[in-house]
């Protein structure tokens, strides 16, 4: 079985720090994660340059990234304004964060649940109309628990994935933003979501805030989950979660996967060098991961030669 592995550093990563990364060192960046083998790659939001500074060249890192002969150029998207400039930007991919806790929904988004649903239909009829190549998920933020609002419920995720699924989105992602989530609950989610929404049930977007990211993951390839979020180094996490903080970290994944038998198309050697340059854009920033620091087992090979489809 063959895995799509997203990177999302470029996005998710990078907003959460104070500092602004270059646009040529996220370019050169984006370019190293690509000839690792990653074939999705998040670059950026289209958002208020006001709110996220670190995301207002967004434009010119999509422009560069699709030039990249094999790469699906994915951004992240709050509302239709920003939607449009995705769509005329010419994207592969948008991601619409849909909180399934309110509260949270207000404070990343600043959206009751009324409007982004109102947003999201939107978006679809545009892209129906205009850009019918373009696809669109929805990344339903907080589905296994919220900082602010406290325990989430299972149904109402559930119920938001059936609305956002009659909505037209193409898929439905699940993302636990601020590490809530264990495996027994992934692995009931995932299988519930799949029953209600069928093809449309997406990926996964997991954290490692208190160290069961990777057993998540585990969970979630039980469910039949075949594509899962990840940011090189462990950057990230949602600004405006308090404790958001824990990305699974693209390195490790890439290893349990290989490790497990699935293919994910990644050159590792090459992917170590994509940190490398990350380290070099970002001096000083802390860097995770545990194959990183430890290295490969002796006698450990990747699928040579062997790319995911």
């Amino acid at each position: 079985m063959d895995i799509l592995v997203s990177e999302v550093g470029p996005r998710d990563g990078l907003q959460s720090l104070k500092r602004i990364m270059p646009t040529a060192d996220k370019q050169r960046w984006i370019a190293a994660l690509a000839a690792a083998g990653l074939r999705e790659i998040e670059v950026g939001s289209f958002v208020s340059q006001r709110a996220l500074p670190q995301m207002a060249d967004c434009a010119e890192v999509v422009a560069e990234a699709l030039t990249i002969p094999g790469l699906r150029v994915a951004v992240l998207v709050p509302n239709l304004k920003y939607a449009e400039l995705a769509f005329q930007a010419g994207v592969h991919l948008i991601s619409i964060p849909v909180s399934v806790s309110e509260p949270h929904s207000v404070s990343n988004i600043r959206k009751t649940h009324a409007e982004i649903i109102a947003d999201v239909r939107a978006i679809v009829a545009l892209r129906n109309a205009s850009y019918p190549s373009i696809k669109v998920e929805a990344g339903l933020s907080t589905a296994f628990g919220c900082t602010i609002q406290g325990p989430v419920s299972e149904d109402d995720t559930l119920r938001m994935a059936v609305t956002m699924a009659e909505c037209g989105v193409d898929t439905v992602n699940l993302a636990d933003t601020v590490g809530y989530a264990n495996p027994v609950q992934v692995r009931r989610l995932f299988t519930r979501l799949r029953q209600v929404i069928g093809e449309k049930s997406g990926g996964a977007h997991l954290h490692d805030t208190r160290g069961l990211g990777l057993a998540n993951v585990v969970a979630a390839l039980e469910a039949g989950v075949t594509t899962f979020d990840s940011s090189l180094g462990g950057l990230g996490g949602c600004p405006y979660a308090p404790g958001a903080s824990g990305n699974i970290v693209t390195e490790d994944l890439v290893f349990l996967l290989e490790s497990t038998g699935l293919a994910t198309g990644v050159d590792f050697m090459r992917l170590l060098e994509a940190r490398a340059v990350l380290a070099a854009a970002l001096p000083g920033e802390t860097l995770h991961g545990h194959i990183a620091q430890a290295g490969l087992p002796k006698g450990f090979a990747f699928s040579a030669g062997r790319r995911a489809a």
